[in-house]
């Protein structure tokens, strides 16, 4: 069985819109994939629409933007109910931090002597339920300022670059705590490979875990192979679930085609397992 519970539509930044994405994962011979757009649901309805067909099990999830020790961490959270008030209330302040920073952003790049405007990024985010960098990277592409996306974060976009802005994230530990109480369970996404890793260490792991956290992405395009088998060995100890995915965006993320990582079978029917107990404590409460 090939299981990838980490892939973005063109509903966050990916490039492929939800029923595309089911129809490429079924495609790609994948038996359960997991659509975890940036902190929206709003492709849900559509890929469900495409999973109906058969042949693939659609998994409902998200990535959240969180913040952990003054340091951005992103949460898979899956299958949770996404009109429970308080989580709902959370993700519509995420996506409003994306779409306020917008126009700080280009007035730094206009400052770079790049001619860019709100209409040009708004051509290519499409359908996207808000506007992130990676639309500004690819409206810098289509602009001809930049070769791709990965140029436009290493030259302009990034922590630390000329039109960086930073924006809301919510508090990790509470997120844990909304996503349960809406009957989900949180996955840490690729905690290693971005500055995450610093503030991830065993004993944050274990403070996660006892909040909620149910698992650790382990098998990711950004982790080394040494990253892989020291997370798996905290997960191991700390009685976490361990994941692997693709984080497919499509076009827009080279490099990380579909099934490219995997979780264990056996992962995934825990994970289910947790689901299913979460579902059931929501619905006592």
């Amino acid at each position: 069985m090939r299981i990838d519970l980490h892939t973005h539509s063109s509903r966050s930044d990916g490039t492929d819109n939800p029923q595309e994405l089911v129809r490429r994962a079924r495609a790609a011979a994948i038996d359960v994939v997991a659509l975890t757009d940036h902190d929206t649901t709003a492709g849900w309805d559509e890929a469900q629409a495409a999973a109906g067909d058969g042949g693939i099990t659609l998994v409902l999830g998200l990535e959240i933007s969180c913040r952990f020790a003054a340091t951005g961490v992103h949460l898979l959270a899956y299958e949770p109910d996404p009109s429970y008030p308080a989580l709902d209330a959370e993700l519509e302040r995420v996506l409003a931090g994306r779409n306020a920073r917008l126009p700080t952003t280009l007035h730094r790049l206009r400052g770079l002597n790049i001619d860019i405007s709100v209409a040009d990024v708004r051509a290519v985010s499409a359908d996207a339920a808000a506007t992130g960098r990676p639309h500004v990277a690819d409206a810098l592409v289509r602009l001809g300022a930049v070769r791709d996306r990965d140029e436009a974060f290493d030259r302009y976009l990034s922590p630390g670059r000329p039109a960086y802005v930073d924006r809301y994230g919510a508090d990790l530990v509470t997120m844990i705590g909304l996503v349960r109480d809406a009957g989900g369970v949180s996955v840490v996404a690729h905690p290693w490979g971005r500055s995450s890793r610093r503030v991830l260490t065993e004993a944050a792991f274990e403070q996660l875990r006892d909040a909620g956290l149910a698992g650790i992405e382990v098998d990711h395009n950004d982790h080394s192979a040494r990253d892989r088998a020291e997370l798996a060995a905290i997960a191991d100890e700390l009685g976490l679930l361990r994941t692997g995915a693709s984080d497919y965006h499509g076009v827009g993320k080279l490099g990380h085609p579909l099934g490219c990582n995997r979780t264990a079978p056996q992962q995934y029917e825990a994970l289910r397992q947790r689901v299913r107990e979460a579902t059931r404590a929501a619905g006592s409460l």
